[in-house]
């Protein structure tokens, strides 16, 4: 789940597994809505994951893009960026979507979303690294 750095030793969070658990719980709704309304549903659904999964992919990228110890103001304001970026592009995927092509379950768009969200929780579960097993 860490990925070395060159030359530091330090290691790098993977992301990962957040983001296929994102897109599963996305992936598991629009089922839901598939079975449920049909392909409006699952299409409103899969809207709903991506309008979550796009802006953690942004603020994973644009947050931890500078590591180090020596840059500790650096890394705090980009993280402050990266979540300001992540509100602002999450309310303009919101708008794009209900404007340009408005779901036609809400209920599934929302369930999505927040189940995508709720992903979020299980990041330290997720981000930790794996012993393997010893033969």
């Amino acid at each position: 789940m860490h990925r070395a750095t060159a030359g530091a030793g330090r290691r790098q969070l993977d992301f990962t597994r957040l983001f296929l658990a994102q897109g599963l719980a996305a992936l598991l709704v629009a089922l839901l809505g598939l079975w449920q309304a049909g392909i409006p549903g699952a299409s409103s659904a899969l809207m709903g994951g991506l309008v979550s999964l796009l802006p953690s992919l942004y603020f994973v990228r644009r947050g931890l893009r500078s590591r180090g110890g020596k840059r500790v103001r650096v890394n705090v304001l980009n993280l402050y960026q990266a979540a300001m970026g992540k509100f602002g592009l999450t309310v303009a995927l919101f708008a794009i979507v209900f404007v340009t092509v408005p779901p036609s379950n809400p209920a599934l768009f929302f369930v999505a979303y927040v189940a995508a969200q709720l992903m979020h929780w299980l990041t330290p579960w997720l981000a930790r690294e794996r012993s393997t097993p010893r033969t």
